[in-house]
């Protein structure tokens, strides 16, 4: 009993965390039009943070006068600002376009009204990139795309456009963004201290393959000859030569993801890993490897489910699980050891990175270490489809969930809806609040990462009910909206605004019941 009291304990504080700072660490997932099951374009986020404001709301379109000015804020969604805009830290301002679009607007926005989608990535990069002389971080830069571009390409002159005349101030991002006809990774930086700018590259998914960023610099060499395939600002490779970390002399080829960064971290190349050999199982990838392909063709088409279940993967029964050294003496009916061992039902595979050495999580945890792909600390996922032969009130589509991926059951928010319920307009992190959303998910998560091996069970019976219904009746629910929208396009939106809001709705309802069931099941028999 003593030990076992130990290994609860223990497993309490994996999930709950040990000193931390914020982990920029999340997953996006990019498919192309040829590589999905319907002709969807897709990108995909996990928010994977413990600071950011986990409240969604609406921004309508505007039109401005010329000479309008927009303000710029940085880490605007961090901490109190999160949850109280009064704290934002004004940076700057600039110019407004002509008019902005409608988009939905969470830490990171994740699609507008032109059926423009945005995935997010961190990759850090080095140090010295970074720059103190200009006022946009990546926040800010995610919400100046979403908010002015119509297409893929339009979103990636944005960022180079404010970058270069504004400046940006983070280290390594990546951004995956979609249209409704392509997919592009754009990964940006710092011009290094002192400098105002940016360093960036992009480069498009090819129509019939996926690709992945799980926090690692993934773009190699840059081909500018293919123009339809690679883009880049005109000092990507110049601001190397002056820094010192390029020298065209010395015969090697100039490759991004080494001169402004590394690919050192096992947390990010085994993610990539990780998507390709679940999606193209065929190609055989080496999960040791140091790169990967920028994108493959997936053995069969991707669906919106496949990815659902990506996200919720922990590498169980590979070499890599998160749990395989959690054992305990397996048990006859009679309640007679029988020599064998079990794995536990406290096994946790959401470890924080000082717990990794005590259960000899794959060599334990550093910078460089393991980490699954789902998280507990993640904030919210969204899945994004965008579709050219629909409107863009009914093509463009948020599959949008809180918490932990691996817990989570996804609402259908289409670009074309109006409002959202009021508990998805509170942010949690103040404190625990029934009106907010947010915790009912992610009472849920926390509470079932204590006794994974049986609770995780009793929450796939709720998340599997929805997502079966949800995906079912996608298709009669876009056929009825694009018929209304035909006649009357406000009456397809006041249609799906009714179906995305009952949606959340349900959910939420559904979790807090599912909260409490828990506590219910499983009180007293830890």
């Amino acid at each position: 009993m003593k030990k076992l009291s130990i290994l609860v304990i223990l497993t309490a504080l994996a999930v709950y965390g040990f000193a931390y700072e914020d982990e920029k660490g999340c997953t996006s997932i990019t498919v192309g039009k040829q590589a999905s099951v319907d002709g969807s374009v897709m990108t995909t986020h996990t928010c994977d943070s413990r600071v950011t404001r986990t409240w969604i709301d609406i921004v309508k379109a505007k039109k401005y006068k010329p000479g309008a000015k927009r303000k710029v804020y940085v880490d605007s969604n961090k901490t109190a600002s999160a949850y109280d805009l009064s704290k934002q830290k004004e940076k700057g301002e600039i110019p407004q376009p002509a008019e902005t679009y409608k988009y939905f607007n969470t830490a990171l926005p994740p699609l507008n009204g032109r059926q423009v989608a945005i995935g997010e990535s961190t990759f850090g990069g080095k140090k010295e990139m970074k720059s103190d002389a200009g006022v946009i971080d990546y926040y800010e830069l995610n919400r100046i795309m979403i908010e002015r571009a119509a297409t893929a390409r339009e979103a990636i002159a944005a960022a180079d456009e404010v970058t270069k005349k504004y400046g940006y101030i983070e280290g390594g991002e990546c951004f995956t963004i979609a249209d409704p006809k392509e997919v592009w990774h754009l990964e940006i930086i710092g011009p290094g201290k002192g400098k105002k700018g940016a360093v960036w590259v992009a480069q498009r998914v090819p129509d019939g393959h996926i690709s992945v960023n799980g926090n690692g610099s993934r773009i190699r060499e840059i081909d500018l000859s293919r123009p339809d395939y690679f883009m880049a600002s005109e000092n990507y490779k110049s601001r190397a030569v002056e820094l010192g970390l390029y020298d065209p002399a010395a015969g090697k080829p100039f490759e991004f993801c080494y001169v402004y960064a590394s690919r050192d971290s096992m947390a990010a190349r085994r993610r990539e890993w990780r998507v390709f050999d679940l999606l193209a199982p065929s190609l055989k990838l080496d999960p040791n490897s140091e790169n990967y392909p920028f994108s493959v063709k997936p053995d069969k088409k991707v669906s919106v489910k496949d990815i659902m279940d990506i996200y919720r993967d922990t590498y169980e029964d590979t070499p890599f699980d998160m749990t395989k050294n959690m054992l305990v003496p397996e048990r006859d009916k009679d309640d007679k050891i029988t020599g064998k061992f079990i794995k536990s039902p406290y096994a946790n595979p959401f470890m924080d990175y000082d717990m990794m050495p005590l259960f000899k999580i794959n060599g334990g945890w550093n910078e460089l270490g393991e980490r699954c792909i789902a998280r507990y600390y993640c904030t919210y996922i969204t899945i994004i489809q965008v579709r050219d032969w629909l409107p863009d009130d009914i093509g463009g589509l948020v599959w949008f969930s809180y918490d932990n991926p691996a817990m989570a059951a996804y609402a259908p928010l289409y670009i074309g809806i109006e409002k959202v319920p009021e508990p998805y307009k509170i942010c949690g992190r103040p404190g625990f609040n029934y009106d907010c959303a947010w915790w009912a998910f992610n009472r849920v998560a926390d509470l079932s990462a204590q006794k994974w091996g049986h609770m995780r069970h009793d929450v796939a019976k709720v998340w599997r009910k929805f997502e079966k219904e949800a995906l079912q009746n996608q298709a009669k629910v876009e056929a009825e909206a694009l018929a209304l929208y035909k006649k009357n396009p406000k009456k397809a939106r006041k249609f799906l605004t009714g179906y995305s809001n009952d949606w959340m709705e349900k959910l939420v309802k559904a979790y807090w019941q599912l909260g409490n069931d828990l506590w219910s099941k499983y009180t007293g028999k830890f």
